[in-house]
């Protein structure tokens, strides 16, 4: 039923004059997709407080909760068609009364991590595009029909959103900064194994798929207390995002997932001095993918010890300062980012071997981030000791990657058993930090073990490929086509 409904709103938001595309959809989709999600889980608080006797206050006042202005109805469970709102009546009240309102939680509510602050950030960050009221009419009906009551519901819904996360990654507006492939980072977090306690920390989280895969990790990894419960709740996440419309999805994903008031703040992370960051600003985990391929102003540059324009190497120094001493980190980055020659590059590798222990590099094929044509490594590292020994894993598959054919967790399966004990195989070895070249810090991957290929590729193979490119292709061209 999800997946029909959210077809459904699409089909509609396609029609709008407002909404041009994925980006658009779900942008609308999920706006009014949580203020249904306030009302359930309102109802859901006042039952449990009618249970123990108690009296429950509701967070939104009369005249804008979900029953009153969206979905009015009568004795027979079916929309009032008298009393609901449609057309210019309905976008008046909007964007005029309803957007005005939920703003205003920012500044009443009692701190930064509660539920009424986040939705005054969530209004203060977007706006109802929606051009016509008819259009918004039947988006609201659609969504009324979705239900958050049980975990199996929610558990749904926060699949289906996630894919919708995914199409609008592929959409052709900067993808990869959208999202990374969920298989990979369910790999990273159970390669990475936080523990209840840790404070774990994205500085470029977009949609914030590390920081749900972490809870949902933790959440399963044992029967928790009350406490330990809470700790998750308010005292575990921790994320950055400087794009608006990914933070907003950032702060709903990780609702969704069951985190009520996520500790994600809109920022621009490079803009704090890496001199600055003190023992209370550290996390015990870094789990990310920062942008690749962004160039960052001079202004920008002067935070960091080692100046550059590209993004992930800011990044990559801010997470090696921001982590504590015996912290861990998983952190996906352009394979280039082990053999470039330039200085900048030269000196963080150095950096980063002689204040942390880089034990695992994982070698991702292309065709991994779908759309974003670039090959990566994802580099697990531990902060406080100097690098002895890396052990590299090779990801070699006997298919081509792409949007019909994507990462799936049992491809990365061999290297999540092997890494346990850093094995050695075709695929996996191990280098001694004393055997690279001392001036350039060369990491790059060069398996020892993979005999040359000296047969022919079979035909199918390449038809297989040249179809998947032309798959990317025409895809990109569609996107392209949207924007002009």
């Amino acid at each position: 039923m999800f997946e029909q409904t959210f077809k459904n709103i699409d089909d509609i938001l396609h029609k709008d004059a407002g909404c041009g595309s994925e980006l658009d959809y779900v942008e609308q989709t999920s706006w009014i997709l949580f203020l249904k999600y306030l009302d359930d889980l309102e109802r859901d608080r006042a039952t449990a407080a009618e249970l123990t006797g108690k009296t429950y206050t509701p967070i939104i006042d009369k005249d804008y909760q979900w029953t009153v202005w969206a979905m009015p109805k009568g004795k027979d469970g079916k929309l009032d068609h008298h009393n609901a709102l449609t057309g210019d009546d309905l976008t008046d009240f909007v964007n005029n009364k309803l957007f005005p309102y939920l703003k205003k939680f920012k500044t009443s509510a009692e701190s930064a991590d509660t539920i009424e602050y986040k939705i005054g950030e969530i209004f203060s960050e977007l706006k109802n595009r929606i051009q016509s009221g008819y259009n918004l009419r039947e988006v609201i009906n659609r969504i009324d029909e979705l239900r958050f009551r049980t975990h199996a519901e929610k558990h749904e819904m926060s699949h289906l959103y996630e894919d919708k996360i995914k199409n609008m990654g592929n959409a052709g507006r900067n993808g990869g900064e959208y999202y990374t492939p969920r298989p990979l980072i369910t790999t990273i977090v159970k390669v990475v194994a936080p523990k209840i306690g840790d404070k774990i920390y994205d500085g470029a989280c977009g949609s914030a798929g590390f920081l749900c895969e972490a809870f949902n990790y933790l959440k399963n990894s044992k029967s928790l207390s009350t406490k330990e419960t809470e700790i998750l709740q308010k005292r575990t996440f921790y994320g950055k995002e400087k794009k608006s419309l990914a933070y907003i999805i950032g702060i709903m994903n990780m609702i969704l997932h069951g985190v009520e008031a996520p500790n994600i703040i809109h920022t621009n992370t490079l803009a704090e001095n890496l001199a600055d960051i003190q023992e209370k600003d550290r996390y015990d985990v870094v789990l990310a993918n920062p942008p690749f391929g962004g160039k960052e102003r001079a202004e920008v540059q002067q935070n960091f010890p080692i100046k550059t324009g590209e993004t992930a190497s800011l990044f990559l120094q801010h997470f090696i300062k921001i982590l504590k001493a015996g912290g861990k980190a998983g952190v996906v980055i352009k394979n280039t980012f082990l053999s470039n020659t330039d200085n900048a590059t030269v000196a963080i590798r150095k950096t980063l071997l002689e204040s942390c222990n880089l034990h695992t590099v994982l070698d991702l094929p292309g065709g991994t981030f779908t759309g974003a044509g670039v090959k990566t490594v994802v580099l697990f590292f531990e902060k406080g000791k100097p690098t002895q020994n890396i052990w590299y894993y090779q990801l070699n598959l006997d298919r081509n990657l792409g949007k019909t054919n994507p990462l799936n967790e049992n491809d990365l399966a061999e290297f999540v058993a092997l890494q346990k004990t850093f094995a050695d195989s075709e695929n996996s070895w191990t280098i001694n930090v004393k055997d690279i070249d001392q001036n350039t810090f060369d990491l790059s991957v060069k398996n020892p073990n993979k005999k040359e290929e000296t047969a022919l590729r079979q035909p199918q193979a390449i038809l297989e490929e040249i179809k998947t490119l032309d798959e990317e292709s025409a895809e990109i061209l569609n996107a392209i086509s949207e924007l002009i």
